[in-house]
């Protein structure tokens, strides 16, 4: 076994979309398919891809400028839930060099697991066509707990059914909610650049110990030589 395969930590936790899977194609046609049916125009990809991090949330907000109190948010909710449940994995697919990634966490039997703030609704049928479930130690949603990032409880529950460390592990994610909540479980924290990243402050301010422009960094910080 190569060198390269010794790591300093125990475990290794990722968020979910815009860090291990590119899930914004199905959430924005999910969300542009609200746009049509009241024929209004699209919105274009690159308009609400950035918006994917903070899910129903941030996509409706992109399509329609409107927050969580404004009276038409929950039924533009509920509809969205309903559009995204029926087409989970369409183009969703992993980021390249994630596969690759997860294959050399297995090999070094370093165990991985999964926190997002995505419900269980989503999560469990996703992860499990995505080949994911099935790999990783603990696969927390945004309602397996109480609480949802950037609160550390997931974080720290994911931990503690891995019966890890949070001291000893890392914890991975594309919107600073995710850097808040790995750094208030007690656990190094990676900013991956390359994923949605919210649509307020840049990466670079997100006080993350590492920050990634591309999943095959990951390796060099997880795996250092």
């Amino acid at each position: 076994m190569s060198s390269r395969l010794a790591s300093p930590y125990k475990g290794v936790f990722f968020d979910l979309d815009g860090t291990l899977a590119d899930t914004a194609p199905d959430l924005v046609a999910a969300a542009n398919q609200l746009l049509i049916a009241r024929n209004l125009t699209p919105k274009q990809y690159e308009v609400l891809r950035p918006c994917a991090s903070a899910g129903a949330r941030g996509l409706i907000g992109g399509a329609f400028g409107i927050d969580p109190d404004h009276p038409d948010f929950i039924p533009l909710r509920d509809e969205f839930f309903a559009n995204y449940e029926k087409a989970l994995l369409v183009n969703s697919v992993l980021f390249e060099g994630i596969n690759h990634l997860l294959d050399q966490l297995d090999s070094a039997n370093l165990p991985w697991g999964i926190v997002t703030n995505k419900s269980e609704r989503f999560t469990h049928p996703l992860t499990e066509l995505m080949g994911l479930r099935q790999r990783a130690v603990s696969t927390i949603s945004g309602d397996t707990t109480l609480h949802s990032k950037p609160h550390p409880e997931p974080i720290l529950h994911a931990a503690r059914v891995a019966n890890i460390d949070p001291k000893h592990a890392i914890y991975v994610g594309d919107d600073i909610r995710d850097i808040v909540a790995g750094k208030a479980a007690g656990m190094k924290t990676i900013a991956a650049a390359y994923g949605y990243c919210g649509c307020e402050e840049p990466p670079e301010a997100w006080g993350a110990d590492y920050l990634v422009r591309h999943p095959r960094e990951l390796l060099e910080i997880i795996f250092p030589q």
